[in-house]
């Protein structure tokens, strides 16, 4: 049971990642989203720049302990993603495309938060033939 959670914890991480760096993007949908997000980035930015533990690696750690795997060699990022799924090599571009990309989705979600009235009033007014 502890390797499945285990796992699942792997996939909660995965999804946690993707919601740091793409989440932005949702909240162009859902404008609410947005305050998950800014929690979501700064946890994100805190557990990488300083030594605060991200939860999520102690969770999996535990489990591991649990299975008698010991910890993550040099935590999820050095275990899963480092020259796994990228070269280490790229973190300065990957950090440089992270930030870009959540500055744009930022802006994204101001434009239309800006722009909602207008839009609003044009369904609010349209006609419809029919």
């Amino acid at each position: 049971m502890a390797k499945f959670l285990a796992d699942v914890t792997v996939a909660v991480h995965i999804l946690a990642l993707l919601l740091i760096g793409l989440g932005g993007f949702l909240a162009w949908r859902w404008p609410k989203l947005i305050f998950v997000h800014m929690f979501a980035a700064f946890w994100g930015i805190l557990v990488n720049v300083t030594p605060v533990p991200c939860p999520l690696t102690a969770l999996e750690n535990f489990f591991r302990n649990q299975e008698g795997l010991g910890d993550l060699p040099g935590g999820f990022n050095a275990y899963y993603l480092y020259d796994t799924v990228f070269p280490r090599s790229w973190l300065p571009a990957i950090g440089i495309i992270a930030v870009v990309l959540v500055i744009y989705s930022y802006v994204g979600v101001y434009h239309r938060w800006r722009h909602r009235d207008h839009h609003e009033d044009a369904r609010a007014h349209a006609v419809h033939l029919g």
